[in-house]
């Protein structure tokens, strides 16, 4: 039996799929926007007029999917779990509950901080060196993001005057196996960052057929010749509004 990084195709149908685990709501807004922090998402969940309308539910227990209107638009949003197997599944359950425009922003590890730094990063495609991907889009070493996609989120940016950095990044299972060989290989190949989710969230996107952005923003360094851990809270509650400014208008955008 090959396993799925063997298989030329794509095996189908599913035994069961998302909306066979949940249920669509009525008037579900049609943007969703997701990032990693919990800290960012209660700091919008405090704003006035926001509301909870979905859970998503896992056995780490509930997450929980609120509404918010922006320049007049309905916009879903919650805090996406961190790993692409859990991200994926995420994603894939909010689809089902009725969306159908997506952003995700979130940290990442910079592989060339001399590019990336005080820069969004604009992943335009990534190294598939996780598993989930596999399961939605034949083998390949990389997967390329939608250049409509990309376009839309250089519009936005140039528009609020925000620096920003087009390249690779590398999407990996295993935090505690970004190896210094495996590092400096990534880093030859011109990929600019390292996270965990790219690759199979482009993946579903494409699958689905979803408009999907993503964006990343520098956290820890993995560029030197020893590692940075940096501060996460830093890198990312102090540009909350920022970021999540810059992913309400890419949502608005799609």
């Amino acid at each position: 039996m090959l396993t799925i990084f063997q298989r030329t195709e794509i095996s189908e149908p599913a035994l069961f799929g998302p909306a066979d685990t949940t249920k669509r709501i009525e008037d579900f807004p049609e943007i969703c926007v997701s990032t990693f922090s919990d800290s960012i998402i209660e700091k919008f969940s405090a704003l006035d007029g926001v509301e909870k309308i979905a859970e998503l539910c896992t056995a780490n227990g509930a997450v929980p999917v609120r509404k918010m209107d922006y320049k007049g638009r309905a916009v879903a949003f919650y805090r996406a779990m961190v790993g692409a197997p859990a991200c994926v599944s995420c994603f894939e359950e909010i689809i089902a509950m009725g969306a159908r425009k997506f952003v995700l922003f979130g940290s990442c590890g910079t592989l060339d901080d001399e590019k990336t730094k005080g820069k969004i990063i604009i992943p335009v495609s990534a190294v598939r060196d996780e598993g989930t991907s596999y399961h939605y889009i034949a083998p390949s070493a990389e997967i390329e993001a939608d250049e409509g996609s990309i376009q839309t989120l250089e519009r936005v940016l140039g528009d609020c005057g925000c620096p920003y950095v087009k390249g690779k990044t590398w999407t990996s299972d295993a935090i505690y196996r970004e190896t210094v060989s495996a590092v400096q290989e990534r880093k030859r190949e011109g990929c600019l960052a390292v996270e965990m989710e790219c690759a199979s969230m482009l993946a579903v996107s494409k699958y689905r057929r979803i408009p999907f952005i993503q964006f990343l923003y520098g956290a820890d360094c993995l560029s030197a010749s020893e590692w940075e851990i940096r501060d996460l809270n830093l890198y990312g509650l102090t540009d909350a509004e920022k970021y999540m400014t810059l992913a309400l208008e890419c949502g608005i955008a799609l």
